[in-house]
């Protein structure tokens, strides 16, 4: 397998090795490296609303695939559970309901909404039962406003890949945010997934690719900043109109801001508009095709659609196209690498250096 460095000088480095993008062994190996050891998007408060709330979920099927439940207990606090019965391995819960208690269809073992232990039939002569891994494993929740978190392994604290996020746009309300899944979709993009969020990550395409947004970026005022495990690009308007009303507070008072496009390792987009919020979580399923969710959420409806925010799903049909064929280029005999833009790609620089940190 090859060994993947991208140099710091992004002026000196060669893009990742493209083994990246065509091994299934690294595209399986990246499960854990990458997705299992950082912080996922799971939803939102809405989905457990009130006490008894049980919501199935499968962290990013077909890839983790790790089957998990939301439940609010009698006291409304939330919690997120190993969705396995801690038996024979049953899935618990099979939709979303209201109850009392998690109880498995196979044997009939009895789980608090905290997951804990409660009764088991026919298990009165077993000994030294029950015991801690009896009850069902539960995995750290962190919440923004409300939006859910968590991860499998929780070996990084969840600010070091969402604060920089939090504190540049802390001032929005973001409990005001109100999720419209008539206006969120699924698209299959018959490329890897690293391709797709490398298009993410440079605004250097979009004179190119974006005739649309381009109208409305001030692409020569584009910029990206880095943090640890994630990146902002600024998207400056063109005109006054359709720009973020900016409080003095923030450090970006005075500007024209027309969106914020916050990226999260290894496969989260979360794109600030005037009118509100498109999450883009980036799913894995083989190593050339991806699912791509976009989660709307309004909280200005007199902006929707507007400005930077307009269109966006002919800028997916767009950003579709690039990648599709980006993923036929890279198997050729011919590619090996390529060199970095060192004013225009600092985010695709900084996830291939964030990949090979995590690879090692």
């Amino acid at each position: 397998m090859a060994v993947f460095h991208t140099e710091k000088d992004i002026a000196r480095a060669k893009t990742i090795n493209k083994e990246f993008y065509t091994s299934d062994k690294v595209f399986e190996l990246a499960k854990e490296k990458l997705f299992a050891s950082g912080w996922q998007w799971i939803g939102d408060t809405d989905m457990v609303k009130e006490p008894g709330s049980v919501y199935p979920i499968t962290l990013l099927e077909n890839y983790l695939d790790e089957p998990l439940v939301l439940t609010k207990d009698k006291t409304s606090k939330v919690h997120l559970l190993s969705n396995v019965c801690t038996h024979r391995g049953n899935i618990i819960a099979d939709r979303a309901c209201a109850a009392t208690n998690l109880r498995c269809k196979y044997h009939g073992r009895l789980f608090h909404l905290d997951g804990k232990f409660l009764s088991m039939p026919e298990f009165k002569e077993v000994k030294d039962f029950p015991s801690a891994d009896d009850s069902l494993h539960q995995l750290p929740i962190f919440n923004w406003g409300k939006w859910l978190f968590t991860s499998l392994n929780n070996i990084h604290t969840p600010d070091l890949f969402l604060g920089e996020m939090m504190n540049r746009v802390g001032w929005l309300p973001v409990d005001d945010f109100i999720f419209h899944p008539g206006l969120s979709k699924d698209f299959m993009v018959k490329a890897n997934w690293a391709l797709y969020c490398e298009n993410y990550l440079e605004g250097f395409h979009i004179p190119f690719v974006h005739a649309g947004l381009n109208a409305v970026i001030d692409f020569g005022n584009y910029t990206t900043e880095l943090f640890k495990w994630s990146n902002l690009q600024l998207g400056i308007a063109k005109d006054d109109e359709d720009c973020f009303v900016l409080p003095s507070s923030s450090v970006d008072y005075g500007k024209k801001i027309a969106a914020y496009y916050f990226f999260v390792f290894p496969n989260m987009m979360f794109n600030f508009y005037p009118w509100g919020l498109s999450v883009n979580i980036v799913k894995p399923l083989n190593i050339h095709e991806t699912k791509v969710s976009f989660y709307t959420y309004i909280w200005n409806e007199t902006k929707f659609n507007t400005g930077a925010g307009s269109g966006l799903d002919q800028v997916e049909m767009e950003d579709e196209e690039v990648v599709e064929n980006v993923q036929k280029g890279i198997r050729s005999r011919f590619y090996q690498h390529g060199r970095y833009s060192v004013t225009r790609e600092q985010g695709t620089h900084h996830f291939h250096r964030m990949i090979a940190e995590c690879m090692k």
